[in-house]
């Protein structure tokens, strides 16, 4: 899969909705268990305008994953350091869109000066973080009704931000 990752525009918004809805009724379906209430109120946000909001908004930061000219995944980082979506198209799991919009949304946050991403993930998304060194803190019952997990990763770290400013030592100590 040739991958590009890109800032979301509005006019992607279409698209984005797409991925949105198709990855949670396809991708989700251990966690939604096809119930239709609560497959209502996870969508009832889902939708082209709603999406086109959250990527203009000046506090967010949105990108795409396009491959061959469909947008095949959609993520969104608020300006706290939250995680709010990473979702692929149901064709596109497992091929390293995921892993690039994830590692570029931690880019993101370290240029915002974030010490700590944090996310509400799915059953279904679980596995996911946890390979890429987030932290389970817990679970958490989403406002739609999905038990979700609570993960946080620390970012102020050489590997995961190694243009991060350093953290000053409070004695001329040698660490080595």
């Amino acid at each position: 899969m040739i991958l590009e990752i890109r800032i979301a525009a509005s006019s992607d918004a279409e698209a984005a909705c797409n991925v949105l809805r198709r990855s949670i009724r396809e991708c989700c379906e251990l966690d939604h268990k096809n119930d239709p209430a609560i497959l209502d109120a996870w969508l009832g946000n889902k939708t082209p305008q709603m999406v086109a909001n959250w990527f203009s908004s000046p506090t967010n930061f949105s990108l795409v994953a396009v491959s061959e000219g469909t947008v095949v995944g959609v993520a969104l980082l608020t300006g706290a350091g939250k995680l709010a979506l990473c979702y692929l198209l149901p064709e596109a799991r497992g091929q390293g869109a995921g892993t690039a919009l994830l590692k570029r949304m931690e880019e993101q946050a370290c240029d915002w000066g974030v010490k700590a991403l944090q996310l509400h993930s799915t059953a279904t998304g679980q596995q996911f973080f946890a390979q890429r060194g987030y932290t389970d803190a817990g679970k958490v019952r989403s406002p739609y009704g999905v038990e979700t997990v609570f993960f946080w990763k620390q970012l102020d770290e050489e590997a995961t931000c190694p243009n991060a400013p350093k953290r000053k030592r409070f004695c001329n100590c040698n660490t080595a």
